[in-house]
């Protein structure tokens, strides 16, 4: 049935009906598009920019509050989906964030990391974690993960074997 087709009284009706079903459609690959070109930055401001949007609409009608919190609800699990997408582009800048400090990106470093975790561990069940830790007053002079590292190799070098 076309819309030259529809009966007059079922106008109204079915434009609701397109516009709750295609509306949240539209407004999730929308912001699948922007999140894939601009990262989830910009998903947060239009977060933002929807609910402020919604929050100062006049509703002249009886449920103008109820339509509101349901709109509301739309764009944060629409939005909320997009973010937690597996294929979802986060932003460089958070990923930078994320990483420990210290840290080498040096694959011979981080394979004596791997090795030196495997023989304080064994014989431990669990596989160790290769990460840096953060010791709280502790030397000015320790940098990270790396110094930490050498200054046990040369202690345990250093120590008579018994």
């Amino acid at each position: 049935m076309s819309l030259h087709t529809l009966h007059p009284e079922r106008v109204d009706e079915t434009r609701m009906q397109a516009y709750s079903i295609f509306g949240p459609l539209l407004i999730h690959s929308l912001a699948q598009r922007l999140a894939d070109c601009q990262g989830m930055r910009e998903v947060d401001k239009l977060e933002r920019s929807l609910v402020r949007l919604i929050e100062e609409t006049d509703v002249s009608a009886p449920q103008a509050e109820a339509m509101k919190e349901f709109a509301v609800e739309l764009v944060v699990s629409t939005l909320r989906n997009v973010r937690e997408h597996p294929d979802a582009r986060h932003d460089l800048e958070e990923i930078d964030e994320r990483r420990t400090e210290g840290r080498s990106e040096d694959p011979g470093t981080l394979e004596e990391q791997l090795q030196s975790g495997l023989e304080d561990s064994f014989p431990a069940s669990d596989p160790p974690a290769v990460v840096s830790t953060a010791i709280t007053g502790g030397s000015k002079n320790i940098v990270g993960t790396d110094e930490v590292l050498r200054r046990k190799k040369e202690a345990r070098r250093k120590k008579p074997a018994s």
